[in-house]
């Protein structure tokens, strides 16, 4: 769905002249991702500074775009399950995992999360910048993507906390949920899941043409505890 890392957070989402509602969710996003050159992405970095100290195990990349998280968390040892609505963004992952030498760690897949979820268990659930202009059951598909984990394992979800100069969004008005709201919007057991973090921290982002400015990330990072 979306891939955010500081490079390919560029374009906009309404590129082409046809706005959201007059297409479905799929073509929206694979005129979105055919529009665009295929190329080498960064790893958000929130992802990498949560992962890097983990063992590796099985990972979900929901919404995994330009796959740039997705081969990161492969490299570094992980089992990746990359899902995305466009066939164009899966068949680049895999197509990717494939020339760096790791398309044995990368299982990509397309789904559209409103219908459907990829099988398994998992020990790491990435929802990195899980946002989309289209109508989305946004909490119930993160609550199933924490059923999904297996004990210990951990929902890293990271949003968009405020408007950059290049957001295809810049209406002023704009709500941003908080990670506390968005906790609640889960409504996860506390028996059974954990919150380790939920915050809201600054960094510097490079936009498409190179321009930089400070953005806030919302941050939620849950653990299941229990089955």
């Amino acid at each position: 769905m979306t891939d955010t890392s500081d490079t390919s957070d560029t374009s906009d989402a309404s590129e082409g002249g046809r706005s959201a509602a007059e297409e479905s969710a799929e073509s929206f996003w694979e005129r979105h991702y055919r529009s665009r050159r295929p190329g080498a992405a960064r790893v958000n970095p929130l992802l990498a500074e949560t992962v890097s100290p983990l063992r590796p195990g099985a990972a979900l990349d929901l919404g995994c775009g330009a796959g740039g998280d997705t081969i990161w968390l492969a490299e570094e040892g992980w089992q990746v399950t990359a899902v995305d609505i466009s066939t164009t963004a899966v068949e680049r992952v895999r197509e990717r995992a494939r020339e760096l030498g790791i398309g044995d760690r990368v299982a990509a897949e397309q789904h559209d999360l409103a219908d459907s979820f990829p099988a398994g268990r998992f020990d790491l659930v990435s929802a990195q910048y899980f946002h989309t202009p289209l109508q989305l059951s946004r909490g119930r598909v993160l609550r199933t993507a924490a059923r999904a984990l297996r004990p210990g394992g951990l929902l890293l979800i990271v949003d968009h906390g405020s408007t950059a100069p290049w957001s295809w969004n810049q209406d002023p008005d704009i709500h941003y949920p908080t990670p506390t709201e968005i906790a609640a919007e889960l409504d996860l057991d506390p028996a059974r899941w954990s919150v380790l973090r939920a915050d809201m921290p600054q960094r510097r982002a490079t936009g498409p043409a190179g321009e930089t400015a400070t953005v806030t990330d919302n941050v939620l990072l849950v653990q299941r505890t229990a089955e």
